[in-house]
Order: structure tokens, then sequence, then C-alpha cells
């Protein structure tokens, strides 16, 4: 995936009120952008760390800038927009990248599945039965070592328990990691933060459910699916 513009580099000042971050620009202009990312974004939103945002056109937004990307300050770049992922598995799997999902003629986004009203990333079909595949952006890494979630995901738990129930009707199930750096050797569920999710997603592969994880190369100019990581429950 490129971006569809050249990126505005920066300096973080600070997130706040989750959604926010105050950035001065390289130019000096201090502005206040959206921050696309759900998550604590640990480690990914120190004061100082240099930081790319992109700009909208659309005269609504009440903040036109977005922040994209970060460089941590070990020297790793971060694409840290959620919005991203769900792009970056699909042209993933149409390009080949992620093997384990070849083979399904259509992929469609955000269809409604599941007894907890759920909408799945990706709906895979073909001949054989549907895949289902629920996708979440990661962007916490420790010695290696990517961990999600990096905040309590109540509603991460409730992906995985549609994802079993998938599985037991038959059902292909997938829950996709999408790495957005590439310093990540493996994938580890954050237990410390999140210790419900760590206790589902085991009890997910248990039932059937696969685990996929891939880290990216992340640049100024785009970002893309590049390695398989291994999943360690």
């Amino acid at each position: 995936m490129e971006f569809e513009q050249t990126l505005l580099p920066g300096r973080l000042m600070r997130r706040y009120k989750r959604f926010l971050a105050d950035v001065e620009l390289d130019d000096g202009e201090q502005v206040t952008a959206h921050t696309p990312n759900t998550g604590s974004m640990l480690g990914c939103a120190e004061p100082g760390s240099r930081v790319w945002l992109s700009i909208s056109k659309n005269p609504a937004r009440k903040y036109s800038y977005s922040w994209e990307l970060v460089e941590t300050l070990d020297g790793v770049m971060v694409g840290i927009n959620t919005g991203l992922s769900n792009h970056l598995v699909e042209d993933a799997i149409r390009d080949g990248t992620v093997s384990e999902l070849a083979g399904y003629s259509t992929i469609r986004r955000e269809v409604r599945y599941g007894a907890e009203n759920s909408r799945i990333d990706l709906l895979l079909e073909g001949d054989g039965p549907p895949c289902f595949v629920e996708v979440k952006n990661v962007t916490l890494v420790e010695h290696g070592t990517a961990y999600f979630p990096d905040a309590v995901s109540a509603r991460g738990s409730k992906h995985l328990r549609e994802l079993a129930e998938m599985v037991w009707q038959g059902g292909r199930g997938v829950i996709f990691f999408c790495i957005q750096r590439q310093d990540a050797t493996q994938l580890c569920p954050a237990d410390r933060i999140d210790a419900v999710y760590g206790q589902t997603l085991r009890q997910a592969l248990r039932a059937g459910v696969e685990a996929l994880a891939y880290s990216a190369a992340v640049t100024t100019t785009g970002i893309r699916l590049v390695q398989r990581v291994p999943v360690v429950p």
C-alpha cells in the first residue's frame, strides 16, 4: 500500500484525549492531528519522537491532519493508523504474500455475522467453507516480541468467541495480527495488560481458530506486509 500523498514530517509534542496529538512540523508550525488508533500506543507515543502526518482536503473535518507514522526512540518505523490494517491484509492476500489464505475467489469486508452482533473484517469465500478473518493492528514490540492488545480489549475477546463459533459451525476462523513494524520475531498475547484476552485467545485456538501474524516494512512512502512471524500463545 502506497500513501496517496507525501507525508509531512514533524516531532510529537504530546498525545492526549486518546484521539489527538500536538505536533511541531519541520517548518516550525504547531498543529493538532487526529490519532487514528484506539490503543495505548505503548512505546510509540513518546514526546520528541519523529512522526509523519497526512492531510485531508475534506472541509468537513475538524482536524485536517492525521498521524500516520512514528519512528520510535529505538529508530524503528511504525504505522499507527489502525484504519489501514484491513487494507494491508487484503493486499497481502491478493498478491500472494499470505499464502495461508490463498485460493478464495472473493473477499468481502465488514460483513455482519455471529451471535454477538459483530462485523468480520474480511470474509473469504470460494468453493469450500467460508473463511472469517478478524484483523488486529499491533504496534507494541518489546525485545523482539510483539504483544496484543496494548490496552484492555473486551471487544477483542468478543471477536475471538465469534470466530470459535464459526469454526464450530463448519467454517474457518482466523485471527490475523497485522504488525505495522518489522522488528518482531514472534507475537504473544499481552497477558500483563489483558489477561482475559490471553485466556480467550488460547481457548479459541484450542477450538480450532487459526492465528496468523505478519510484520510489515514501513517507510514514509508506503507500508506492506512482508514476513510471517510465529504466534506463541
